[in-house]
């Protein structure tokens, strides 16, 4: 049908510090790398041949996913990086670099192949998709979003006519000045002659530079406008927003882990709860060996990490906390991302524990 081709080697320094310990498509969701669900949606679809550029925590990657065959899948890895003095050092190729030097390997995107950011939530009909790039004749099509005129400015633009020809790019431009609405996903899908346009041994991006050579060039290259749900972690307040969508049930194919005990609540196995005497209003999902002392509150959407501990008269309020996560007594956690080590809040800001400017007290459950 198609090959896959999966964008993993970027820093995620935007989504610091939760890319601190984590590559950017490791990041969980309800426990689950984002990138597993990614690997789900392509296989769904047929699209189980699948390339990965990695770089940076690239063994995190590779570990998890190993070859693919879980997923049904067939997964190999790029490593972009040299070692240096026997240290290993990341160096992103970038976008279409990356796939360049892949294809200078071994000639691996020899049928169309859809391209994919590994840092991002969808649910695209892939089928219908390919359908229109292959009705179209395109060389290359890129899956666009509607979104509303004063968004414009967070997102590449693509300006294209009547038919779908894509005409040219603007980069985040400011209202009064976008040329149209709509937004560039990072989805792509390619045929092999594209590659052709990409120098070999060079840092090469698809977005600012193999693009736009595209248009300047009249190129068969088409927009494809779709509604779908596209939710991409680009900062640390994105990922609280994806978390709040998912565990209110408004992405598809993304069910809720455990065991559904009452209306909104599910819950893994081993834990203890002091029901009679704690407030639980989902959506809620509760991990494995979870601890929750009596007086406790955990308000809704939240997710509560396998292995964390909510001492007597804690509150947790749309909150996310991360594995292994203490809320000391008494303490309040509300639109907040936890961790061990660090809380961030919805605006992005950063605690660490053992700040004495801050009220709030939590750490490690394993301690």
């Amino acid at each position: 049908m198609a090959k896959g081709m999966i964008l993993a080697a970027g820093q995620g320094t935007r989504v610091r510090p939760l890319t601190k310990d984590w590559p950017k498509p490791m990041v969980p969701i309800l426990g689950k790398p984002v990138m597993a669900y990614l690997i789900e949606h392509l296989v769904r679809y047929g699209i189980t041949d699948i390339m990965v550029n990695v770089a940076y925590h690239h063994k995190k990657i590779e570990e998890y996913f190993g070859d693919g065959r879980r997923w049904g899948a067939n997964i190999g890895y790029s490593y972009e990086g040299i070692c240096d003095h026997g240290d290993i050092l990341p160096r992103p190729k970038g976008s279409a670099g990356g796939m360049k030097a892949i294809q200078d390997f071994s000639g691996f995107f020899d049928e169309t192949t859809l391209v994919i950011c590994g840092d991002a939530i969808v649910d695209l009909d892939i089928g219908a998709a390919l359908f229109e790039h292959k009705s179209k004749g395109a060389l290359a099509s890129v899956v666009t979003l509607e979104v509303p005129n004063d968004q414009v400015q967070n997102y590449g633009i693509v300006v294209a006519d009547d038919d779908g020809k894509i005409e040219s790019f603007q980069e985040k431009p400011k209202p009064a000045e976008a040329r149209s609405n709509l937004a560039s996903t990072g989805i792509y899908i390619f045929e092999p002659q594209v590659l052709d346009l990409v120098p070999s041994g060079v840092e090469f991006d698809i977005g600012s530079q193999l693009f736009p050579l595209m248009a300047e060039k009249g190129f068969p290259f088409y927009a494809q406008s779709r509604f779908f749900n596209w939710i991409d972690i680009g900062r640390v307040t994105d990922y609280w927003s994806v978390l709040q969508r998912v565990l209110r049930g408004e992405v598809a194919e993304m069910d809720m882990p455990g065991k559904e005990i009452m209306p909104g609540v599910w819950v893994g196995p081993n834990v203890s709860i002091n029901w009679d005497s704690s407030k639980i209003v989902g959506p809620v999902y509760i991990g494995s060996s979870v601890r929750i002392e009596p007086g406790c509150s955990v308000i809704g959407p939240a997710w509560i990490g396998h292995g964390s501990h909510l001492r007597q008269g804690a509150k947790v309020i749309r909150s996310v906390l991360f594995e292994y996560t203490r809320i000391g007594e008494g303490m309040e956690f509300s639109e907040m991302i936890v961790s061990p080590r660090y809380c961030v809040d919805r605006a992005g800001d950063t605690t660490y524990v053992g700040d004495d400017r801050c009220k709030l007290r939590w750490g490690d459950a394993r301690g």
